[in-house]
C-alpha cells in the first residue's frame, strides 16, 4: 500500500483575492498612519483640514477594510492550515503505513537471515556427512584394497578378507581343532582359489587331515599343492608327507617310490635328506 500525501497549494478563491488586496493596500495604509505625504508646513487653512480629516477618516476606512481583509485572509489561512493539518493525519497515516511496511520488511529479512542460517548449517551439515560418506567409503575401499604379506618367506598381495580367513584357520590348527581347520581352509580355497595362501592352505589342510588319519583326504589335499605348485618352498614336504600316509594306508611300495620322486625332484631339500633316511631303513 503506498502512502497519500496531501500536498498543500496557495489559496483560491475569494480569500485568495483579498488577501492580495490587503498586500497590494497595507503599504498605503502604513504610511498613512505614519504621516507620510502630509503637507510640510505646520499650518493649514480650514478647507485644508477639513481635506486632511476626511483624507484621514478615508485612511482610517482603508485600514479598517484592510483590518477585515487581513482577518479574512488570516481565516481562509487557518481554514487551510485545519485542511493540511487534516492532510497532514492522512500523510501522517500514510507514513505510519510505510513504517508499518518497513517493520514487516525488516521482519521478513529477519526471517530470510534465519532461513539463510538454517540453509547455512544444512548446507554445512550435508558437505560434513558427505566427507564422513567419503572417509567412510575411502576406508571400506582400503579394506578391499588387496595388502602385501609375507608368509614363510613368500610374498604376495591378499585382500584382507583372505588373511582373515587364513588366520583363522591356523588358529583352529594350532589349537588342535583338526575337523574345523580342515573345514576353513577347503572354505578358502573354494573362496579364493588364485590367492597366494593357496598353496600353504592345501599342505596345512593335508596335514590337519593327515592329524584326523584320514590319509587319502589328506592324500588328495598334498597331490593338489604338487599339481599347481611345483617350485613352492612346501611342495618336498608335502611329497613327503605324501609317503607317510601311504605308510599308514599299509602302501609301503607306494612309498618307496614317493621317496624315490622326492631325492629326484628335490635332491638339494631337507626333505630329500629325510626320504635317503627312510629309504636306507625300510627294505
Amino acid at each position: 500500500m503506498q502512502p497519500r500525501f496531501v500536498r498543500m497549494g496557495p489559496p483560491r478563491g475569494a480569500a485568495v483575492q483579498a488577501l492580495v488586496w490587503a498586500r497590494r493596500i497595507a503599504p498605503a495604509l502604513l504610511a498613512a498612519a505614519l504621516g507620510v505625504g502630509a503637507p510640510a508646513h505646520a499650518f493649514f487653512s480650514d478647507d485644508d483640514a477639513r481635506r486632511a480629516i476626511l483624507d484621514l477618516r478615508a485612511r482610517v476606512e482603508a485600514q479598517r477594510q484592510t483590518i477585515e481583509a487581513q482577518q479574512q485572509a488570516l481565516q481562509t489561512l487557518q481554514r487551510q492550515l485545519a485542511e493540511v493539518e487534516s492532510g497532514g493525519d492522512s500523510a501522517r497515516r500514510g507514513v505510519v503505513d510505510l513504517l508499518g511496511q518497513i517493520e514487516a520488511l525488516r521482519r521478513e529479512l529477519a526471517q530470510l537471515r534465519g532461513e539463510q542460517e538454517r540453509l547455512a548449517r544444512e548446507v554445512a551439515d550435508a558437505q560434513r556427512q558427505q566427507r564422513d560418506a567419503w572417509a567412510a567409503l575411502e576406508e571400506r575401499l582400503r579394506a578391499l584394497e588387496p595388502l602385501k604379506v609375507t608368509v614363510e618367506g613368500q610374498e604376495f598381495l591378499a585382500r584382507p578378507e583372505e588373511k582373515a580367513a587364513f588366520d583363522e584357520a591356523m588358529a583352529a590348527l594350532r589349537a588342535s581343532d583338526f575337523a574345523r581347520a580342515a573345514a576353513l581352509y577347503g572354505q578358502l580355497l573354494q573362496r579364493f582359489p588364485a590367492s597366494g595362501y593357496a598353496p600353504l592352505a592345501l599342505y596345512w589342510q593335508g596335514n590337519a587331515r593327515y592329524a584326523q588319519r584320514e590319509y587319502a583326504q589328506a592324500i588328495e589335499s598334498y597331490q593338489q599343492l604338487l599339481e599347481r605348485y611345483p617350485r613352492h618352498a612346501r611342495a618336498p614336504e608335502a611329497l613327503l608327507a605324501i609317503a607317510s600316509c601311504q605308510l599308514e594306508l599299509k602302501n609301503v611300495k607306494a612309498a618307496r617310490a614317493t621317496w624315490q620322486a622326492v631325492v629326484q625332484r628335490y635332491p638339494e631339500s631337507e626333505a630329500a635328506a629325510a626320504a635317503r633316511e627312510r629309504l636306507a631303513r625300510v627294505r
